[in-house]
């Protein structure tokens, strides 16, 4: 039994997805910049091919003004290099005017015929301070949009924030049914509110699993609200060895050259540095053991270096495959993992733990991605 009720209960399987550190987050060792993991399209791009070879059904490419690269470029430009992996495009909604976003967001999804997925953020802009309420008021503007160009020959809105009369919607019809997949993260009641209302997966930081349970009571609270479920994703770094001994012997090595002042000084110029889910995390660290355990396999030490998620599963194989299946179990139907660095920990995850999991796309599991290319002016249809 569930937590809470999902949208796929009967689906037996998982979207495991990996990480491409667009955001300038790879280390050897944390909180230690290394020239040959910068963020540059060859290194990122070769983490996305790694994952696709090793059989990860999706890939998290985040949005930030660090020193890194745009998200939707570099989804653009993984689309010919890549076959079967989806890419979960992080957008910061606003960054981009909304007809002109559903233009974009359209265009990829014919690139990659159905294998783009979206992540929603609500974050500031480099250089502003917006209040919360305006911004989830942005993002809901922006996915109601997104989702009448998807779905509708008009686009009609009149919102607080944008306002758009008769604008056919030709350009913007995607490849997918509906469009795609919207995940979303947040734990503010305007958050909570958007995603129960429009979004389909709702992603949470790693916790204590009480407190997991509880952030899927709120979310599925607010669905209900609107007579939806949702699905629910986990994002969480992992180490996993052959032995226990062996995964907490690196997680203290690659935190062993750590100097905390340089780890904050990290976490603060990340733009969601003040959101309520970064608090939890650190709050998270501040109630952990000696070693950094908040549970016997939850290690919050990758928090001293980052903002956002801040901790990672840790242990052996068959430790780390019983810790997902009990967040299977939960309701969980969609990780993102990430390690560090991120090519050497996708390949120990990749030939460890992935090829005793059952996993699936997401998106095809929905229904979203047609057998045959769709009848929209991008694809198959008429041209007018």
């Amino acid at each position: 039994m569930t937590v809470v009720p999902i949208t796929s209960p009967d689906l037996d399987a998982v979207e495991v997805s990996w990480f491409s550190a667009l955001c300038s987050d790879d280390y050897q060792f944390l909180g230690v910049p290394d020239g040959n993991l910068r963020s540059s399209w060859e290194h990122c791009s070769a983490i996305v091919k790694e994952a696709e070879a090793q059989g990860f059904r999706n890939i998290l490419c985040p949005s930030s003004y660090q020193v890194g690269q745009d998200t939707l470029s570099f989804v653009a430009g993984c689309a010919p290099i890549t076959e079967n992996i989806n890419m979960l495009a992080a957008v910061r909604c606003g960054e981009m005017q909304p007809i002109m976003l559903a233009r974009t967001i359209a265009t990829l999804d014919h690139m990659m015929k159905g294998r783009l997925t979206v992540n929603i953020i609500s974050s500031d802009f480099p250089g502003e301070k917006a209040d919360s309420s305006f911004r989830y008021q942005r993002s809901r503007e922006v996915v109601e949009i997104l989702k009448q160009s998807w779905t509708q020959d008009e686009i009609n809105y009149h919102g607080q924030v944008y306002n758009f009369q008769g604008l056919t919607t030709d350009p913007a019809r995607p490849y997918q049914k509906g469009g795609p997949m919207l995940y979303f993260g947040g734990y503010s009641p305007d958050a909570l509110e958007l995603c129960g209302q429009h979004c389909d997966v709702y992603l949470m930081w790693p916790e204590p699993k009480d407190q997991i349970a509880e952030r899927m009571k709120a979310a599925n609270e607010a669905a209900a609200r609107h007579n939806r479920t949702l699905d629910y994703g986990l994002r969480v770094h992992v180490i996993v060895r052959d032995t226990e001994q062996e995964a907490k012997e690196y997680a203290r090595y690659i935190a062993s050259k750590l100097d905390d002042e340089y780890g904050q000084a990290i976490r603060e110029r990340a733009l969601d540095s003040g959101s309520l889910g970064v608090s939890h995390q650190s709050k998270n660290r501040d109630l952990a053991d000696l070693d950094g355990y908040i549970e016997p396999h939850l290690w919050t030490g990758v928090g001293r270096a980052r903002s956002g998620c801040g901790a990672a599963l840790v242990g052996s194989t068959d430790q780390i495959l019983s810790e997902l299946e009990t967040y299977q179990k939960m309701g969980i139907r969609a990780f993102i993992l990430s390690g560090y660095p991120h090519l050497d920990e996708c390949k120990h995850f990749g030939s460890r733990v992935l090829p005793q999991m059952k996993t699936c796309s997401l998106p095809h599991a929905y229904g979203r991605v047609p057998a045959e290319t769709p009848m929209t002016p991008l694809g198959a249809g008429e041209r007018k």
